[in-house]
C-alpha cells in the first residue's frame, strides 16, 4: 500500500475545516492561513518547506496530509494556440481542462465531473454517462496546476466551469472549490467577476448558487420549445422551459449584471428565424445577454453547424429585439477542445492529437 493512502489530501479541506483541525490539535487558527498561503500563493506541496511553521506542526501535517499534483498525461496544442490538458486522477480516471488564448487575457475551462449525467444529445462528454464527481481538490488543482505550469507565460485570468460535467450536480464540491479559487487573502485570488459557471438547467440549485457565490451564471438553453429541448436535453423533462425561465427571472443579480444565455446553433434543429423570434420573446422576463455558439462537430455526431448566413440572420433578429448578442467561435476544434467536445475516461483511447 502506498504510504500516502491513509493520508488526507489537504486541498480537500476548506479554510474553516483546516482551522477546526488545527484547533482539535491545540494549534492556533492563524496557522491555517499560513498553510493556505504556502499551498496556493507559493505553490508549495512539501510541508517541510513551510518554514514559518514550527517543526512539530510541519511533522504533524506530514503525518496526516498530502498535497499532490494532478498527473499530466498529455498536452495537446491547437493551431490557434489553445492547450488541452489531459489529467489522470488518483483512481485512474481522466479529465480534460482547456487553456484558451484570448486577445486581452487567457481563459481556463475546467471540469467538475468525470463524464456527465445530463445526456445532452449533441455533447461528446455525455456519451459515456456519469462516472463520478470531482473532489474539491481535483477541481482546485486544475486551476492551481495550470497556473503553475504557465508561470513563464501569461497565466489565466478568467475561469469557466464549462468543461466535463454539470457543475450544479456536484454543488457542494464546486462551491468549496470556488471558495479557495476566489479567496483574495490566502487562496488563488481569482475575481468573482472573471468566473462563469455554466449549467444545463438544474433550476432547483440556481437560487442556492445566487446566494452562495458572486460568480457569473451561464445557462445552456439551446431550444425555444419544450418538445425540442427535451429531445436534445433530457434535463428539460424535469425542469421544463417554464421552470427554467422562472429561475432565471428570479436569479439574484447585482446591478448591470446579466445571465448569459448559451444557445448552440444546430442546422435544422433550432436555427430558424422563427426560433430566433421565439427566443427573443422567451427571454423577455430575464436580464440576459446571448452567446450564439455554432455547433462544433465530431466523428459520429448527427448534428451540423448552420451556414454562416443563417447564423448571422439569427443574430440580427435578436439584436433587433434589443439583446446583446455575441457569436462565440470556439477555439481548439482541431484537438477536440471546443465546446461539447471533451471526453476522455479511464480505459478509453485518448483523443489527443499525435
Amino acid at each position: 500500500m502506498d504510504q500516502t493512502d491513509h493520508k488526507t489530501e489537504i486541498k480537500d479541506l476548506s479554510r474553516k475545516q483546516l482551522v477546526d483541525w488545527f484547533a482539535d490539535h491545540g494549534i492556533r487558527s492563524f496557522r491555517a492561513d499560513q498553510v493556505f498561503k504556502w499551498l496556493y500563493l507559493h505553490q508549495i506541496d512539501d510541508f517541510s518547506q513551510m518554514t514559518d511553521l514550527g517543526k512539530n506542526t510541519r511533522e504533524l501535517l506530514t503525518k496526516n496530509f498530502v498535497s499532490q499534483r494532478l498527473s499530466v498525461k498529455d498536452v495537446a496544442i491547437s493551431t490557434d494556440k489553445t492547450r488541452k490538458y489531459l489529467f489522470e486522477l488518483a483512481d485512474g480516471n481522466l479529465v480534460e481542462s482547456v487553456l484558451i488564448p484570448e486577445k486581452q487575457h487567457h481563459t481556463l475551462c475546467i471540469s467538475s465531473q468525470v463524464g456527465c449525467g445530463q445526456a445532452c444529445r449533441f455533447c461528446l462528454t455525455a456519451r459515456s454517462g456519469m462516472i463520478r464527481n470531482l473532489t474539491p481538490a481535483e477541481i482546485i488543482s486544475q486551476v492551481r496546476d495550470i497556473c503553475h505550469a504557465t508561470a513563464e507565460t501569461p497565466p489565466p485570468t478568467n475561469i469557466v466551469f464549462m468543461g466535463m460535467g454539470e457543475p450544479l450536480a456536484n454543488y457542494d464540491n464546486v462551491i468549496q472549490a470556488l471558495g479557495v479559487i476566489t479567496d483574495s487573502d490566502v487562496g488563488l485570488k481569482f475575481s468573482n467577476r472573471r468566473i462563469t459557471l455554466s449549467t444545463a438547467g438544474l433550476a432547483s440549485r440556481m437560487p442556492d448558487l445566487g446566494l452562495d457565490t458572486q460568480v457569473n451564471l451561464a445557462v445552456s438553453l439551446n431550444a425555444v420549445d419544450n418538445q425540442t429541448r427535451s429531445r436534445i436535453m433530457p434535463i428539460n423533462r424535469k425542469y421544463p422551459l417554464e421552470t427554467l425561465i422562472a429561475a432565471c427571472r428570479d436569479y439574484p443579480l447585482k446591478n448591470r449584471k446579466k445571465i448569459t444565455i448559451e444557445y448552440i446553433l444546430m442546422k435544422g434543429v433550432n436555427d430558424s428565424p422563427e426560433a430566433a423570434y421565439a427566443l427573443a420573446k422567451l427571454l423577455k422576463p430575464v436580464k440576459a445577454k446571448i452567446n450564439l455558439i455554432p455547433y462544433n462537430t465530431y466523428d459520429g455526431s448527427s448534428f451540423e453547424s448552420p451556414p454562416e448566413e443563417v447564423i448571422l440572420k439569427f443574430q440580427d433578429i435578436l439584436i433587433a429585439s434589443h439583446y446583446t448578442v455575441m457569436i462565440r467561435r470556439s477555439k481548439g476544434q482541431d484537438i477536440l477542445a471546443a465546446c461539447g467536445q471533451l471526453r476522455t475516461f479511464r480505459g478509453e483511447r485518448s483523443r489527443f492529437s499525435e
